[in-house]
């Protein structure tokens, strides 16, 4: 009961936000989806994003720090976080393709990676009413029956996330 409460609050925050669902759920995944309406041009959004570890946000990351995260805009890198000793690999950047404001991550977001899923996170930002319309997509497959009854906070997490990045690129700062 406590977590749908914390939900419903954080959702009415970031109503003004993003429009964010899970907008399927079936017996093997999830796809989850966000659109932001971002006050900057298409391309700034695209750099953005690629500047994670000033945006993430520190309480969904292993080490607290947000700005141990990298993730390069080219094929083949990683996005990565710095931790004591090591690091994690959160994904892996699939596509980058600054023309067409694309990105896609595979990515196994956080405790889905111990669940042995595939997680595509989809970045598309386009011209719109004088700014971006940024449209992110999260799918998720081959999952077991716990991974469904999360979705609800995997979008929770990553509206919040995708929150902070618009702040981010029209303020130069991620938290309200």
């Amino acid at each position: 009961m406590r977590y749908w409460i914390l939900a419903a609050i954080a959702a009415l925050g970031l109503s003004d936000v993003a429009r964010a669902e899970v907008v399927e759920t079936g017996p093997q995944g999830f796809r989850l989806k966000s659109v932001l309406q971002i006050k900057a041009p298409p391309a700034r959004v695209y750099q953005a994003i690629g500047e994670l570890g000033r945006w993430w946000d520190p309480e969904h990351t292993y080490s607290g720090k947000a700005e141990n995260m990298t993730m390069p805009l080219q094929a083949g890198a990683c996005w990565c976080e710095t931790l004591p000793g090591g690091g994690v690999r959160h994904g892996v950047v699939e596509l980058a393709w600054p023309q067409q404001g694309m990105i896609r991550v595979d990515a196994s977001l956080g405790p889905l990676q111990d669940e042995g899923v595939r997680g595509a996170l989809y970045y598309h930002a386009v011209a719109r009413d004088g700014g971006t319309e940024l449209t992110v997509t999260y799918n998720v497959g081959g999952v077991r029956d716990y991974t469904i009854r999360a979705a609800p906070l995997v979008d929770q997490v990553l509206s919040g996330s995708f929150a902070r990045l618009k702040r981010y690129v029209e303020t130069g700062k991620p938290a309200p």
